[in-house]
């Protein structure tokens, strides 16, 4: 029994190829629109995580400030650090004592020599401040929040915490264009990923209307709604699997091409530098990714056609 099956298999995986190779022109064409498709639904892929990297070096380069009162003790501030540290909303907090805070105050404003001799006169006008950095911008009012309790508040001076103002603005407007970005992403892979599967679709409809004659003859003979089937599925899977190495090879190019003869870095808030260093980081990853995405959107417009177009009853 086992190895009758595994005959049969072999049957279909066989008769899946040699209609493949029969129909070689309309393979070819197939292939080809669906390279176009599953490669930018891989630079799709690369360019969203190129763009959560940026967006991350964005994260951690804003901050909440907090300013103390110069009446709050070292001892009182490191509480509220550990207390900060504590919530799963923060990545990291940084506590700067007046010092610190002063020689931080200098080092921003180094090409501004007014404000560093106004600084140096008062006496050290800069309150000690505590920087959380958020994990994701999303939680910002969430610390926002955590700040601003009473027990927390009065340690801190009437300015603070500085999410506030045209700082709140400027950070939420940054929230604003990352969440586009990130939908974006998504938006663009799976438009894509829906154009590839009609393509496949469509191409198995003209595979079955070429063969219908035969189809016809191996009803009549008493084939199984499996054994007709398989051979479509097989020869979308081929598709796809041709397809995906194609496609993984093109974007290759690219990257080497924007790396060695473009020497480009950037391009606007594409990082290139990052984007050719993930793809060589998970070329397996990605290679694998894409003749799953391949096959599984070959073979499952094959049997949609197929019992759609056959009218077979499923078995």
């Amino acid at each position: 029994m086992m190895q009758q099956r595994f005959i049969t298999l072999w049957r279909i995986v066989h008769t899946g190829i040699i209609n493949f190779m029969r129909n070689i022109t309309l393979a070819v064409a197939a292939i080809a629109v669906m390279v176009v498709t599953l490669t930018i639904v891989l630079f799709s892929v690369i360019t969203n995580a190129t763009f959560e990297n940026t967006i991350q070096q964005i994260t951690n380069k804003i901050s909440v400030s907090v300013y103390l009162q110069d009446s709050t003790s070292d001892a009182q501030a490191r509480q509220l650090v550990k207390q900060l540290q504590s919530h799963k909303e923060i990545n990291r907090v940084v506590y700067l004592d007046k010092d610190a805070a002063l020689q931080n105050y200098v080092e921003q404003n180094k090409n501004n020599q007014n404000l560093i001799t106004a600084a140096a006169q008062a006496g050290n006008p800069i309150p000690a401040t505590i920087q959380v950095y958020p994990r994701d911008l999303n939680e910002i009012q969430a610390i926002k929040e955590i700040l601003t309790t009473p027990a927390n508040k009065k340690l801190q001076t009437p300015e603070s915490p500085s999410y506030n103002g045209d700082r709140k603005e400027a950070i939420d407007n940054i929230t604003h264009a990352t969440n586009v970005l990130r939908k974006i992403g998504i938006v663009t892979v799976a438009v894509f990923a829906v154009i590839c599967a009609l393509i496949i679709f469509n191409t198995i409809q003209m595979a079955i209307f070429n063969r219908r004659s035969e189809i016809q003859i191996m009803r009549l003979l008493g084939a199984s709604t499996g054994y007709i089937r398989g051979p479509f599925v097989v020869e979308s899977a081929v598709y796809g699997m041709l397809a995906a190495v194609f496609s993984v090879l093109i974007v290759n190019s690219v990257f080497l091409a924007s790396s060695s003869a473009l020497q480009a870095s950037s391009l606007g808030l594409l990082d290139i530098h990052y984007a050719n260093e993930y793809f060589g980081d998970h070329f397996w990853e990605l290679l694998l990714m894409q003749i799953a995405i391949g096959i599984i959107i070959g073979t499952v417009s094959s049997v949609i056609a197929t019992r759609r177009y056959l009218k077979f009853k499923t078995k």
